[in-house]
């Protein structure tokens, strides 16, 4: 797949053409279709590093094509463009992401020429930086690093953990967040790297505090780990490898990849339990999880995807669903949490409706071990 190759979807041929001569002035090789079928075909043929798509198309929508795309493993990265409400757009992406594509932006309609050169300028630059050459090259250069966000008692305030995230402190392009480099990583063998750098970061900082903090540390863990039967007994050895017992480290996992292959995942974590650590179901309610397998895996918190959290001031329905979520953690024995508590409002709308804990910037960004 060559860098800086764009191709466009749209029912409107004079939007598509606006989209092709912009890009064109940015330095794209471009082609431009109405045709579904064309646009699938060329993306096997072409294999363009970039795809721009309409959702409201009249033969084929562009949901369906992202479909067909995840069936065809795309790799390239996808711009969805549209002029419907933007809760539908983000919806489309979500889907997309779901489905293992790349999801790199959104735009929506009416947009100018300089808003989408801007953009298409932004996303060449993502793509000539980001690839697995770079990043494999940061790996042996030990440019990732974490910030840790606390995850805080919502009735007392106190610090229950923090959670640590993974940073790639770039030498030419800055700090640069998760989004950009771990899907990237989870479609190659360089995922697993990662999750022994953040594993052996975050046990060496639990052993550097000592007792001045006594909290625990969560990692996030990709659903490619689960298929390491042998990843109790690799973590256990990592953990006394650095004097930090197991129960001082929660183990995150997405809703998706938990629900993966639950026969397989239930060992794996029932063995993770049995060895002290603490697992911790995120992102819940944008998976398909079955109520069944939420009884049966061993989860012992569900953290409530932060897009449920935020529109929940505007949302009744949204509301309902928090709540939903919050009770049915309590009835299975399990600790709420609330991602994305962006202000104060929030944070006592999420007391409120009960929830355990919570995350998110009112209670402060992610910050430096020192810090």
């Amino acid at each position: 797949m060559a860098a800086d190759k764009l191709l466009v979807i749209d029912d409107q041929i004079a939007i598509a053409e606006l989209v092709a001569n912009v890009a064109r002035t940015c330095g794209y090789e471009t082609e431009i279709t109405t045709n579904p079928d064309v646009f699938l075909r060329r993306v096997e043929v072409w294999k363009p590093s970039h795809l721009m798509l309409d959702l409201n198309m009249p033969v084929v929508d562009g949901v369906e094509l992202l479909r067909h795309l995840a069936a065809r493993k795309t790799l390239a990265r996808i711009t969805i463009m549209s002029g419907l409400d933007g809760k539908v757009v983000e919806a489309a992406r979500r889907l997309g992401i779901e489905r293992g594509l790349d999801m790199a932006a959104t735009l929506l309609k009416p947009f100018g020429a300089s808003e989408l050169c801007s953009l298409l300028e932004q996303l060449k630059a993502e793509a000539n930086w980001c690839t697995e050459e770079g990043l494999a090259a940061a790996l042996e250069r030990g440019e990732l690093f974490l910030a840790y966000l606390p995850k805080v008692e919502l009735q007392t305030g106190g610090i229950a953990s923090f959670e640590a995230l993974v940073r790639w402190r770039h030498p030419k392009y800055g700090v640069i967040g998760p989004d950009k480099f771990v899907p990237l990583a989870e479609g190659s063998w360089l995922i697993e790297r990662i999750t022994d750098v953040v594993l052996d970061l975050a046990l060496r900082q639990l052993r550097n505090w000592g007792e001045a903090i006594t909290t625990k540390v969560a990692i996030n863990l990709s659903g490619i780990s689960l298929s390491d039967e042998a990843l109790p007994d690799r973590l256990v050895q990592r953990c006394e490898a650095f004097g930090v017992a197991p129960d001082r480290l929660e183990l995150e996992l997405s809703e998706t990849s938990a629900m993966a292959d639950a026969a397989h995942t239930s060992d794996v974590l029932t063995r993770l339990r049995l060895k002290g650590f603490q697992v911790v179901l995120d992102d819940f309610g944008t998976g398909y999880s079955s109520l069944l397998q939420l009884v049966r895996l061993p989860f012992s918190e569900l953290k409530i995807d932060r897009s449920f959290v935020l529109d929940c001031p505007a949302s009744r329905e949204a509301m309902v669903l928090v709540k939903s979520i919050i009770d049915l953690s309590h009835n299975l024995n399990l600790r709420a949490v609330a991602e994305g508590v962006q202000d104060a409002a929030l944070y006592r709308l999420m007391m409120e409706l009960g929830c355990d804990l919570a995350q998110g910037y009112y209670i402060t960004e992610p910050l430096l071990a020192e810090q």
